[in-house]
């Protein structure tokens, strides 16, 4: 059985990756510093229900790099000979500030956390003879101008927010890394990820609250725009997959199934048996009109595909937030 790293663990990809994890029996050790970036209860329900023998939890940032050495590598190796103390047959990265609009608010923030903070475990891999690196990446890095659907090898030089320049970024440290110390590296761009206890900033959260809550629905441009909307198991379970040898390898994660915005609220409509009361607001100009896996790479090389068709994913969704509804209507979604 392996015994992994999973930063970021109290969100909602990462606690899915870790929970499958231990499930088929490997040792988790779960990094996330709960602040605030979305609403801290979601990320502390989501953490007790990883609560088993198998898990430890440590609430730190991954920016600080001397609490991440001391409480979760052992200590420090010295004068940058590795040692094999709580060693990890993996790490992965789930760790970020994500979201394209409150990047170009507070650009600062993404670049200490999707970069500094990739640098900082990095360098700890480095140091403690880690070989194997999982990041999470973004479809944001793809831009405007790249014809769909977008392939890994595409040009991903023209990010349109601090997000997607971030985690540009990170990639372009991961492979650093790889080169000059051999850290083998699967990097995942994620598309539009949705599931039960899903971000609630997140569109498919708001969509499901707002109907079911008969609030205003906010619709940023006409609702023409389309998006890949892949569903969390699917992805956690590709995740999972990347932990194979590969050298270093940018992979796409997505549905290869783009849904209008319009027709995935009236299937959130549907699912929830009530209509939205729909308001327009300006497209914002960070926003990509479209995005559009192709998973052929995805296929090729982990023997993964998507699983959960989009009505199915609504569905699982929308009954996961009815049975929390108690207390997940109160959940913030700014």
């Amino acid at each position: 059985m392996g015994h992994y790293l999973v930063t970021g663990v109290a969100g909602f990809i990462a606690s899915r990756v870790a929970g499958f994890l231990l499930d088929d029996g490997h040792t988790v050790v779960g990094v996330d510093n709960l602040n605030d970036s979305h609403d801290v209860r979601l990320k502390k329900w989501r953490v007790e229900q990883l609560r088993r023998d198998g898990f430890t939890f440590h609430e730190l940032d991954i920016c600080d790099r001397d609490a991440l050495r001391d409480t979760v590598f052992g200590g420090s190796a010295g004068d940058g000979d590795t040692i094999d103390r709580d060693t990890f047959d993996a790490v992965i990265n789930l760790a970020a500030r994500a979201g394209v609009r409150p990047s170009v608010e507070n650009p600062y923030i993404y670049a200490d956390t999707n970069l500094g903070g990739t640098l900082n475990l990095l360098e700890l891999c480095r140091a403690h003879g880690v070989e194997k690196f999982v990041l999470a990446s973004t479809s944001s890095v793809y831009g405007a101008t790249t014809e769909m659907p977008y392939r890994e090898n595409q040009d991903t030089d023209r990010p349109l927010s601090p997000y997607a320049a971030s985690k540009k970024a990170a990639e372009a440290m991961c492979y650093t890394y790889h080169y000059l110390h051999d850290i083998d590296v699967t990097v995942f761009r994620y598309f539009t990820v949705y599931g039960p206890a899903g971000r609630p900033d997140m569109a498919p959260f708001r969509f499901i609250k707002w109907i079911a809550e008969g609030q205003p629905l906010t619709v940023y441009g006409d609702g023409s725009q389309s998006r890949d909307f892949t569903y969390v198991d699917d992805i956690a379970r590709g995740t999972i997959l990347g932990l194979k040898e590969v050298g270093y390898e940018a992979v796409n994660l997505g549905s290869d199934t783009p849904i209008v915005l319009m027709d995935a609220i009236r299937a959130f409509e549907e699912a929830i048996g009530k209509g939205a009361k729909i308001e327009y607001e300006p497209r914002h100009e960070a926003d990509v009109p479209a995005t559009w896996a192709n998973i052929s790479k995805a296929r090729r090389l982990l023997g993964w595909q998507p699983e959960v068709d989009f009505e199915e994913g609504v569905r699982r969704t929308v009954d996961w937030y009815l049975e929390h509804r108690e207390w997940a209507r109160d959940l913030r979604t700014d």
